[in-house]
């Protein structure tokens, strides 16, 4: 069965769909089959990618309100092995519309059960808060992987999503576990960098991924152009740095 990765942050602005987008793209590249679950209203994966919302016959909101079926909703190898399976804004009623449903938490773990097994990893891109969206996303996963960018109040806005990954764990899933942290946004040229690097390693007694993703120019058009770093600038820095950052978490599945 695939691997279920969920990356959060309830802090916004740290690369929380940059890694989503571009971890997604590098496992394909890797020849993993990935399927990209787009579970932020905004919907900045699927545009990261070159969609647009008239481009969605479905959307993940469409599989939670049984409307269509998740394999009606999933766009087919948007890359070379990468599935993604969409949002837009009709998902932003969901907490609202579903917060009388018995097991609402559960919602989107039922539906990837049916699909785990087709995929080597299926990553959920998360809203930057936390609600019922990001509680179904972490009940749904096995592991979580956090990015935090290196600015001063990193620490801070870490442990307060750890913290919402320990409840989960003990009130919803039990099999939870944090995949790992990792910086983005370095910029080498800064004390203040480094400096969160190391506090964040000092304090954090949990794991820590040894690939860093620096700040670059290249990474930050991508998105722009609907595409991922490695299509868009595969020599660039940013795809290196997100292909390194695939091989350790394609060796850590192994090790599990």
């Amino acid at each position: 069965m695939g691997r279920i990765i969920t990356i959060t942050n309830q802090k916004g602005g740290v690369g929380k769909t940059t890694t989503a987008i571009n971890l997604s793209a590098c496992l394909a590249e890797a020849g993993q089959h990935v399927l990209l679950v787009d579970f932020d209203p905004q919907g900045n994966a699927s545009s990261g990618l070159g969609l647009e919302k008239e481009d969605f016959e479905n959307t993940v909101y469409h599989m939670l309100t049984e409307e269509a079926a998740p394999d009606k909703c999933i766009i087919k190898e948007i890359q070379p092995n990468l599935d993604l399976l969409p949002s837009d804004m009709n998902l932003a009623g969901a907490e609202i519309e579903f917060q009388e449903e018995e097991n609402k938490e559960f919602m989107l773990q039922g539906y990837l059960k049916r699909i785990r097994n087709l995929y080597d990893f299926i990553l959920i891109d998360c809203p930057p808060s936390l609600n019922l969206l990001t509680i179904n996303a972490l009940t749904a996963a096995d592991t979580v992987i956090v990015p935090i960018q290196c600015e001063y109040y990193a620490l801070e806005g870490l442990n307060q999503v750890l913290k919402t990954i320990d409840l989960v764990k003990r009130k919803l899933n039990p099999e939870l576990e944090l995949e790992g942290v990792v910086f983005t946004m370095y910029d080498a040229r800064t004390n203040l960098s480094l400096e969160v690097v190391e506090s964040v390693k000092h304090s954090l007694n949990r794991t820590i991924y040894n690939t860093i993703i620096p700040r670059n120019v290249r990474l930050a058009e991508a998105p722009s152009h609907g595409m991922s770093i490695n299509v868009y600038e595969s020599r660039s820095t940013g795809a290196e740095s997100y292909r390194m950052l695939a091989a350790e978490v394609m060796s850590r599945g192994e090790e599990i």
